[in-house]
């Protein structure tokens, strides 16, 4: 039997020619490759070894007009995010990226805000897409209600309350509580908390999380050392100035963001760490690194949560199903700025 010349290029190999060279119509080489279809194993072990043979990978394009996909999957980045998140999304993205590629899919990327989606929209109603990775989880979350009325699959690097929505995350609620737990054991009675914005979820976790380590050690909150929403730097610094008239002992800080622009104002202040007052961060990043005293903070393997959430939606796409919840590790380390 004449096969084609195996040093051409795999890419200029069609079913068409596979179909010639075995003497098989361009219909059963399709259900071999795709193993969807009645077809011999006899025929089935032919075309799967002129296959490895030649190194022929499926046209994707032509794969997804038959398949009615496109091959792509979409992330869905904040638009308004600002430059202290710009590492967690990009270490989310590469994982995505990461996984994505593993599968022979591709990646898209656009942007939304809290309240404009348009882009979003464009994106699925242009069909460019055959699911999509939210990146951010609101308490009002418009892209996700939007999501699930498309009836497009999507998951969510995040946490939701919403049940039927597919989540990637951390336990935040789980780690906030421990490592506040630990603070209160090392002897701290007056532990200040400062937390973002209370519309995205991961800071209401992360208060939920604050507020359990009291309830279990049996301790009460001193409810004018927590803020909330310290969403700017003015805030921030009032917070603690507050926080350091009122004696508290430690700050524990929701974010590596809040918690650099505490770390800055208390050396603009003089305020020595850990000896006039301890402080930790319920997320650790680049930003607390190199700080001297190192920060006590929880870690988070973020481009884990990207893989995990490219590889979820696939699976989605290609059979329909995914475990509703999945969470990746944390671990607490334990520095200087809380001994």
């Amino acid at each position: 039997m004449k096969y084609i010349n195996k040093q051409s290029s795999s890419k200029n190999i069609t079913i068409g020619d596979i179909a010639r060279d075995l003497g098989l119509s361009k219909t059963t080489i399709s259900r071999a490759i795709s193993g969807k279809g009645r077809i011999g194993a006899e025929t089935k072990k032919r075309v799967h070894d002129y296959i490895l043979e030649h190194n022929y990978r499926p046209n994707l394009v032509a794969k997804g007009l038959a398949q009615s996909k496109t091959y792509n999957i979409g992330v869905v980045l904040p638009a308004d995010a600002n430059l202290t998140e710009i590492p967690f999304f990009q270490s989310c993205l590469m994982g995505i990226c990461e996984a994505a590629a593993s599968m022979d899919y591709d990646v898209l990327i656009t942007t939304v805000t809290d309240d404009d989606i348009s882009l979003l929209k464009r994106l699925i109603d242009n069909q460019k897409v055959d699911g999509i990775v939210l990146t951010r989880s609101l308490v009002h979350d418009l892209p996700a209600e939007y999501l699930k009325d498309t009836g497009i699959p999507f998951v969510l690097i995040g946490t939701s309350e919403d049940g039927d929505i597919v989540q990637i995350d951390s336990d935040h609620e789980a780690g906030c509580c421990e490592l506040t737990t630990l603070v209160l054991k090392t002897g701290c009675e007056r532990v200040a908390l400062l937390a973002g914005n209370q519309n995205h979820m991961v800071n209401r976790s992360r208060y939920q999380g604050y507020k359990k380590a009291f309830l279990d050690t049996g301790k009460e909150i001193d409810n004018d050392l927590v803020f909330l929403n310290t969403n700017n730097n003015i805030l921030i610094q009032k917070a603690v100035n507050t926080i350091l008239d009122r004696g508290a002992d430690c700050i524990l800080c929701s974010d590596d963001f809040i918690c650099f622009r505490v770390l800055t104002h208390l050396e603009e202040m003089n305020i020595a760490i850990p000896d006039r007052i301890k402080v930790a961060s319920f997320y650790n990043s680049s930003h607390l690194e190199n700080h001297n005293p190192p920060i006590t903070a929880l870690n988070i393997n973020i481009k884990e949560l990207g893989v995990t959430a490219g590889k979820h939606l696939i699976k989605i796409i290609s059979s329909g199903t995914a475990s509703h919840k999945s969470l990746v590790n944390y671990e607490i380390v334990l520095k200087k700025s809380t001994s």
